[in-house]
């Protein structure tokens, strides 16, 4: 069969990255967290001080991003990609309320989304990667052979943020991840640069009432009939 790109989009806390992984570990492709690389941003603005208050320093932040050099590696223990800043590993960091509170206005930055759509865009030029995010499948890879478009009731996914965010170590309460999640989705769906949307070719899967084994095996039904399509 040849390699297709498969692009994944939602709202947060729907399990994008746990599908895309599962996907590419079934299939050998690789998986790309685009928005591990959005938090990476944005863990660089909070350690330069360039968010105050919830107040982005725009002007400041897009002088310095050719200071922001971001890469994956493969960490064994976990089976999975950490996130490296600038040759500094800061997988556990990015997933800190902190950086979920801002990653927002930092993604609806046009010139941070620009900066990582164009390398989003390399990374899946020789096919066979699964890319999660929230622009994938209409704005990074717009062509992308499958593309799957995932959404799941709001209470469901703050419980599965709010056990996620606890199982890690991570003081918050239910309420405080409920909203952080509404917060990043009215942003998400309605800022400027590349809102959070639906292709119109998109496959929707909605995750509410199904296991995480049900809806590999759906996800990877697509995949074959966008193969052989």
């Amino acid at each position: 069969m040849s390699k297709i790109n498969i692009a994944i989009d939602g709202y947060s806390s729907c399990g994008k990255s746990t599908l895309a992984k599962e996907i590419a570990k079934n299939l050998d492709y690789v998986f790309i967290d685009t928005g591990a690389m959005y938090r990476a941003v944005t863990f660089f603005a909070l350690e330069h001080n360039l968010i105050l208050d919830g107040k982005v320093n725009t002007e400041q932040l897009i002088s310095m991003l050719d200071e922001i050099h971001i890469s994956f590696q493969f960490n064994s223990e976990r089976a999975a990609s950490d996130v490296y800043l600038n040759g500094i590993n800061i997988e556990k960091e990015i997933r800190e309320m902190e950086v979920s509170n801002n990653v927002s206005p930092i993604a609806a930055i046009k010139e941070v989304r620009k900066k990582l759509v164009e390398l989003q865009q390399k990374m899946g030029e020789s096919k066979g990667v699964v890319m999660d995010g929230r622009d994938i499948g209409t704005v990074v890879f717009p062509k992308a052979e499958l593309k799957i478009f995932m959404t799941a009731d709001t209470a469901i996914r703050t419980k599965r943020r709010y056990d996620e965010l606890i199982n890690k170590g991570v003081q918050t309460t239910m309420k405080e991840v409920q909203k952080n999640l509404q917060e990043r989705d009215y942003i998400d769906t309605h800022r400027e640069e590349d809102p959070l949307r639906q292709a119109e070719d998109a496959k929707v899967l909605d995750n509410s009432e199904i296991t995480r084994e049900e809806q590999l095996q759906l996800a990877l039904s697509w995949v074959k009939e966008a193969q052989s399509a």
